[in-house]
């Protein structure tokens, strides 16, 4: 997990940059953040655990981000980018809540309370940006959202 959120905090800023949306870039720079406190919470657990953590290539993420970089070198216009974008991230944070909740179970198990509580920060802020991805992507009550609109604009 320590290797992925490191590359992930290298490709939120470029994601950042290559949104269209202000909300979309606001998210993007607000996740880059909470990712650089996770990194920290890694650190901070392996150093508890007197482990020592190597930034190794995680190849899963490696993956996702590559893709998403293929995708994004295409010419779009910006609703469909933003959409692209959303794609790409919600990928990653799938990945982390799904990482993040396997370590949880090995924490529990190994009645490392403490660990399950920092685990469980981390978890809970992927979560959240999935969520508001979501909200960007399928809109919201009076709006509508940039799924909706990549795929008029892309039709017409």
């Amino acid at each position: 997990m320590y290797a992925a959120e490191l590359e992930i905090e290298k490709a939120l800023p470029e994601m950042a940059k290559m949104a269209h949306l202000p909300k979309l870039k606001e998210v993007f720079h607000e996740h880059h953040k909470e990712t650089k406190q996770q990194i920290k919470r890694l650190e901070a657990i392996a150093e508890e655990l007197g482990m020592t953590l190597s930034p190794h290539k995680c190849d899963a993420i490696h993956g996702i981000l590559v893709e998403g970089k293929k995708l994004l070198k295409e010419k779009y216009l910006p609703e469909v980018r933003d959409a692209a974008l959303i794609v790409s991230a919600q990928r990653v944070e799938h990945y982390e809540m799904a990482v993040y909740g396997v370590l949880k179970s090995f924490a529990k198990h190994l009645k490392l309370d403490h660990v399950v509580k920092i685990l469980q920060e981390s978890s809970k802020e992927e979560g959240h940006a999935d969520k508001k991805l979501n909200e960007i992507a399928e809109g919201t009550l009076f709006t509508t959202g940039v799924n909706a609109k990549a795929l008029k604009r892309q039709s017409a």
